[in-house]
């Protein structure tokens, strides 16, 4: 069985997160969408949020499922085994940085494979860091989540 893996923090999903595993979907038998916990990072929403965000958006795909880990996403995969590690690209930037993660995952695991998608044009200037400072400045974020996401109007700034 082919099972790749999305690893994120997903603080919060984009449109450009759910494209991308839609677009991942023919490629794999299953994909994990799965929430990495790092304690040192610090998040805007809570990880029950964030999980629930993903199981309202994918719950209609039955070879998706969503699931969280701690420590290394290599180690994870190796634990579920995941063979694919799925990761998409922006820009150079996200190219350079995912290239260096992917060589150390090849050999942290044992050979996982990763496999890039480079973002649709018209989610290229989205990411989790902006939709954020959208958020927390008060602006709508809707054009850039999934219609289930529904930000809670606590972590907006007073005008």
């Amino acid at each position: 069985m082919r099972i790749a893996v999305f690893p994120g923090s997903f603080d919060p999903i984009t449109i450009g997160h759910v494209d991308l595993v839609k677009r991942a979907l023919p490629l794999f038998d299953k994909i994990i969408v799965a929430v990495g916990i790092n304690s040192s990072k610090k998040y805007l929403f809570t990880l029950e949020q964030r999980m629930q965000w993903l199981h309202d958006v994918f719950d209609q795909f039955p070879s998706v499922e969503v699931d969280q880990f701690e420590n290394l996403t290599a180690h994870y995969c190796k634990r579920i085994g995941a063979r694919y590690l799925l990761r998409g690209l922006r820009n150079a930037s996200d190219f350079d940085y995912e290239k260096t993660i992917s060589q150390l995952n090849h050999i942290v695991g044992d050979g996982i494979e990763t496999v890039f998608l480079i973002a649709q044009p018209e989610y290229t200037h989205i990411s989790s860091t902006i939709v954020r400072e959208i958020i927390v400045g008060g602006a709508d974020a809707t054009p850039f989540i999934p219609k289930e996401v529904k930000v809670p109007e606590i972590v907006k700034r007073p005008a």
